[in-house]
């Protein structure tokens, strides 16, 4: 069996268009210097996943110019306005075909989670078949691992906002839940109040 680094592709969700921040693109607010998308690449890189898919969607233009991204597959969701459910469906249709088992799902705003959080959640990946998930304090959160048989059942039930959480309860059971809240803080970057957050 090849390491789970080539079997795994990442799949950053970064469409979003910053509604309560208002308007701006999540993807685009500054961390450490750099746009956010442009960290979250950097977790997943440094988590061990060299495959990373990226969905755009709110300026995406302009996130293009201004953010790093060589090497990332970019993908345009022009129906990002509807929400993470769309963006989560064309980060999965952008992976069909490229041999990919599974797919780690990470969300741009959510920049106290670590590359060890998501190093965690890749080392459960056994098969098409995996179901995996980080916690904090027993409480599912992100980054959540697709294994490939999943994918079409997560697109089905994808919607709106929610992206694959009605397909999660559905298999609960399935779930293999790791625990992140040692080395994570699952905070995200919705509103005014959440920017203190960024360094």
């Amino acid at each position: 069996m090849t390491r789970n680094e080539d079997q795994v592709a990442a799949l950053l969700l970064a469409a979003g268009g910053g509604r309560r921040l208002g308007g701006r693109p999540k993807a685009l607010l500054r961390h450490r210097g750099r746009p956010l998308v442009e960290h979250a690449v950097g977790v997943l890189r440094a988590a061990g996943l060299t495959r990373v898919h990226v969905v755009l969607g709110a300026q995406a233009d302009a996130v293009r110019e201004r953010a790093e991204l060589a090497g990332c597959v970019l993908v345009e969701n022009p129906e990002w306005e509807q929400g993470m459910g769309s963006s989560l469906r064309a980060g999965l249709d952008s992976l069909a075909g490229t041999g990919a088992r599974a797919a780690l799902v990470s969300l741009v705003d959510q920049p106290g989670i670590g590359a060890e959080a998501v190093a965690r959640v890749l080392a459960g990946f056994t098969d098409e078949d995996s179901l995996v998930s980080a916690a904090y304090d027993g409480v599912r959160g992100h980054p959540v691992l697709f294994g490939a048989a999943h994918w079409a059942g997560i697109a089905e039930s994808a919607a709106g906002d929610r992206g694959a959480r009605a397909y999660l309860k559905a298999h609960a059971e399935a779930v293999a839940l790791v625990e992140c809240g040692d080395a994570a803080e699952p905070y995200d970057i919705d509103t005014e109040a959440d920017l203190v957050h960024l360094e």
